[in-house]
């Protein structure tokens, strides 16, 4: 129990950090490249305006365009800029390629370029590592591509360095947490054992002044003759008796190894072994009892807490389930996984108590309960065998007219 509770505060704190670190990745990310295509944008939006001017350079001279945005009056900015542009007409056939500032592409291709954005109804965008844009006057469409080599590699160079600062992080910190873990559940940890131990003690204390109270009752039988109020010592007695074992029981199944000396064992003789008192108990009071028990099947475990299970499930079918009735019992293998299965009719008055059958000391039916001799910790117990042995059970039902308890070991 202690081990599943480190873990699962290591895989809380864990998802934590991991949440914040990408939120933080995809932010700076995301951040930077509109940043960067921002920039890129106004950079082309200068070039279409000073295209539209009447100051343009001589053709046999190109000079290139003055920018009025933030940090684009650099002297070096003009040199570190590549761009070409594609003149189209209305219908999006190229009349001329401008490609004074770019020796890395031909007129063909950047033909190609503009022709198949144009195509395709694209306005802006990226496309082989160039940021474009066109625009439309009355006379032509203009598509303006520029050289964006260097932001791509930016921002490549900043996604990997930012995700192997991510995951060289979440490995620190879960080693981190690993080794502090321990102690950080420690005070729970303590209060456990203490609970634990305190269980332990007070059960084997109860069970003296039980085991007196009983055997007073049979002294008061035999000296006075049997009444209402022996038959209900001994009653008393008896449920006591068995919810303080049961509570040992459960006390003990919450241990980090609550079977020391697992062995293999056949689980279908098991589990034969088992349902036969139920399957007879059932026949007695007019129930129709199934049994499906595959053959051959092995467990590693505790034989002992598994048939505790099987008898757990199978008396609350016997008791809880309707009259004339019926129970299923099955136990059969799937991908490996050993599974048991115990199905009745019953009238459930409300399906959604079903998720608080495990928990302990919860009866749906206090009244019924009570007159069946229930304690509310049986399928507790249940539980914890079930992952004991790596697995989990549950409950489900559709319609209130029968309930179904199905382990996965």
């Amino acid at each position: 129990m202690l081990r599943k509770m480190q873990w699962r505060f290591i895989w809380a704190a864990m998802t934590a950090f991991f949440t914040v670190m990408m939120v933080l990745a995809v932010i700076i990310n995301i951040g930077n490249f509109h940043v960067t295509t921002r920039r890129q944008d106004q950079i082309i939006e200068g070039i279409f305006r000073y295209e539209q001017s009447e100051e343009k350079a001589v053709p046999d001279e190109p000079q290139f365009p003055d920018f009025e945005y933030p940090g684009m009056q650099q002297p070096e900015f003009e040199y570190t800029t590549r761009f070409f542009i594609v003149r189209c007409d209305l219908n999006g056939n190229v009349k001329d390629v401008s490609k004074d500032f770019i020796a890395s592409i031909t007129e063909e291709k950047a033909g190609e370029y503009a022709e198949t954005l144009l195509g395709e109804g694209r306005i802006s965008g990226y496309y082989n590592h160039y940021r474009y844009h066109a625009y439309e006057t009355d006379t032509e469409k203009i598509v303006i591509f520029l050289n964006s080599d260097a932001e791509y590699q930016f921002m490549r160079t900043l996604l990997i360095i930012s995700g192997m600062v991510a995951a060289s992080s979440l490995m620190i910190v879960f080693f981190l947490i690993f080794l502090l873990s321990r102690k950080a559940i420690s005070p729970y940890a303590r209060n456990i054992e203490r609970q634990k131990r305190f269980i332990t003690d007070a059960g084997h204390e109860i069970k003296t002044p039980l085991t007196s109270i009983a055997t007073s009752a049979d002294v008061l039988a035999m000296i006075h003759g049997e009444d209402e109020w022996t038959e209900n010592i001994r009653k008393q007695t008896g449920r006591l008796t068995k919810l303080v074992g049961d509570l040992i029981t459960l006390s003990r199944l919450d241990e980090e190894m609550p079977f020391p000396e697992k062995e293999e064992f056949s689980l279908s003789d098991a589990a034969w072994e088992s349902a036969q008192p139920f399957a007879a108990l059932a026949d007695v009071q007019g129930k129709q009892y199934i049994q499906n028990i595959a053959e051959g099947l092995k467990l590693y475990g505790d034989r002992p807490s598994v048939q505790q299970m099987i008898s757990i499930l199978l008396d609350n079918a016997v008791k809880y389930s309707d009259e004339k009735g019926e129970i299923r019992f099955d136990v059969y293998e799937k991908h490996g996984k050993r599974y048991i299965e115990v199905f009745n009719t019953c009238q459930i008055e409300d399906v959604s108590d079903i998720s608080h059958l495990f928990d302990r000391f919860y009866r749906p039916d206090s009244s019924r309960s009570r007159n069946t001799g229930g304690t509310g910790i049986g399928l507790s117990i249940a539980q914890a065998v079930a992952e004991a042995h790596g697995g989990r059970i549950y409950a489900e039902s559709a319609d209130g007219r029968w309930i179904r308890f199905k382990a996965m070991l």
